[in-house]
């Protein structure tokens, strides 16, 4: 069970989020695109921490379950929270494929795929643009002004 607020953005605060983006952000996050492979920020990153949604600051995937896929995404085998990414059928392309949006704010994070490592078995596989990262013992984004109720997943 998450202790994360899933309630999505007012329309406001929404509008307020997206003022915020990039040109390639507003691309990938809004309309689905995929940045280009080797190229994202945080496909090398080795650091300790959370990785969240770019738009609305749900934690989303933990260091720990990072693994270099050789894909040129940031890839992951299994999320914070599985109530924290959306899985949608995506046929577009000629192929059908599951893509992992935010539960949150249903901002396009990438694919997920059954070629992963243990113990899921899955290769989460993001866009750079569409996460940020916070360094274990840093506060979390909270874009939304939760009131700060929510803290950094354990794990």
């Amino acid at each position: 069970m998450t202790v994360f607020d899933l309630t999505p953005p007012t329309d406001a605060q929404r509008e307020t989020l997206i003022a915020g983006l990039s040109e390639e952000e507003r691309r990938v996050l809004l309309h689905h695109g995929t940045e280009a492979p080797f190229c994202g920020v945080f496909l090398d990153n080795k650091l300790d921490g959370v990785y969240t949604c770019r738009l609305c600051g749900l934690p989303l995937f933990r260091s720990s379950a990072k693994f270099d896929s050789g894909t040129g995404w940031p890839s992951f085998f299994q999320p914070v929270d599985e109530a924290h990414v959306g899985r949608i059928r995506d046929s577009s392309y000629g192929m059908i494929r599951t893509e992992i949006v935010c539960a949150r704010c249903q901002s396009h994070l990438g694919h997920v795929f059954p070629d992963g490592p243990p113990p899921t078995g899955e290769r989460h596989c993001l866009n750079s643009v569409s996460l940020a990262f916070t360094p274990n013992g840093d506060a979390l984004p909270d874009p939304l002004h939760r009131g700060g109720t929510e803290a950094q997943p354990a794990g």
